[in-house]
């Protein structure tokens, strides 16, 4: 752990929180800089309140610092394509784990600005591409395939490739063979977490901890390679991993994650929404948490999955008109049957 005070701290504040720290049992390392100071905590530091710490207010930020991961004595490097939220968190989490993060990114300011932030080491460029352990790529999916397109012949054989985008199909179709025309493996990646913010400002290292991560290979009986895969993307957290094809993958995803957001945006919509403060709840903030989307992202997810979201939003519609017709016919026992119908459904899907 490490705990950075901020500039102008005194002698006698931080000596105070050094023997406080002592007294839980674990050492303290002081680095006194002309611009701030950093207590390096060595030792078992489960115990310590990083959040009490924080409160005080000489404290600039702490910290936690794991091991740095290494692949045959060496340590890992890590190549992104992409500085948002997704590949924002994965910098931060893959450089917290002392891995040599290097990143590409449309915008050159939020590139500096994480070059500078310390979440990402160097940039990302077509000399230093082959010397990645792992490439990922977290940038739209047609913005995915042309950055392979044009990153491709530069690549080798060393880096495995993984993107991160919500929708495999078209990815999947355009970078497996791209992966076998020039030598390097890929595998379709989609971590299976966010929040409704987007950008490198709302990235953290611990997005991803404890999340699902479903790899798409181009053959699920590749044993050697999806223990491969998450060997190197341990450093991120995932908590578990499922193998699946890119067509499984965007049916599941339709109905487990763009239709939440279809609903969620249509819901938010109605002229009352403007007066619920007060009235709301619980069920409330569940309905309209992504509908604080990301349009362009989600439009292009929605078009490139349309086949299977419009399949979804068919069956939605249909039980819909089934509730409404219930109520507008005022059918207190076709009501109560629809909606046990759906209590037992969910029942039946996650258990009691």
């Amino acid at each position: 752990m490490i705990v950075i005070l901020k500039q102008g701290a005194s002698p006698e504040k931080r000596d105070q929180l050094v023997d406080w720290i002592k007294k839980q049992g674990v050492g303290v390392d002081v680095s006194v800089g002309e611009h701030q100071t950093v207590l390096g905590l060595v030792g078992d530091t489960a115990q310590i309140d990083a959040e009490l710490i924080e409160t005080l207010d000489f404290v600039d930020s702490v910290k936690r610092v794991t091991k740095a991961v290494r692949r045959d004595g060496e340590d890992l490097t890590v190549g992104i394509a992409g500085l948002g939220l997704i590949g924002g968190s994965l910098a931060k989490a893959y450089h917290e784990a002392g891995a040599r993060v290097l990143a590409w990114n449309r915008s050159e300011s939020t590139l500096d600005f994480a070059i500078v932030s310390e979440a990402v080491d160097d940039r990302l460029t077509e000399e230093n591409v082959a010397g990645c352990d792992l490439l990922l790529l977290a940038v739209y999916p047609q913005a995915s395939i042309e950055f392979l397109r044009r990153m491709a012949p530069h690549i080798g054989k060393k880096p495995l490739v993984i993107d991160c985008c919500g929708t495999k199909r078209d990815v999947c179709a355009a970078c497996f063979p791209l992966s076998e025309q020039y030598g390097f493996t890929f595998v379709g990646g989609h971590p299976m977490a966010g929040t409704h913010f987007s950008g490198f400002a709302a990235a953290r290292a611990d997005l991803y901890r404890g999340a699902p991560m479903v790899l798409v290979p181009r053959d699920r009986g590749d044993i050697a390679l999806l223990e491969r895969a998450k060997k190197l993307l341990k450093p991120a957290g995932f908590g578990y991993f499922s193998v699946t094809t890119p067509e499984n993958h965007d049916r599941m995803i339709a109905f487990t994650s763009q239709m939440a957001h279809v609903v969620s945006n249509v819901f938010i919509k109605s002229p009352t929404a403007g007066a619920h403060k007060g009235f709301s709840a619980g069920s409330y903030r569940d309905m309209t948490r992504v509908a604080w989307l990301n349009p362009g992202m989600w439009a292009e997810l929605f078009l490139e999955n349309k086949d299977y979201l419009l399949d979804e939003i068919d069956v939605f519609t249909e039980n819909l008109a089934q509730m409404r017709a219930a109520l507008a016919a005022e059918d207190r026992s076709e009501l109560i049957r629809l909606l046990d119908e759906g209590r037992r459904r969910k029942e039946e899907v996650d258990g009691v």
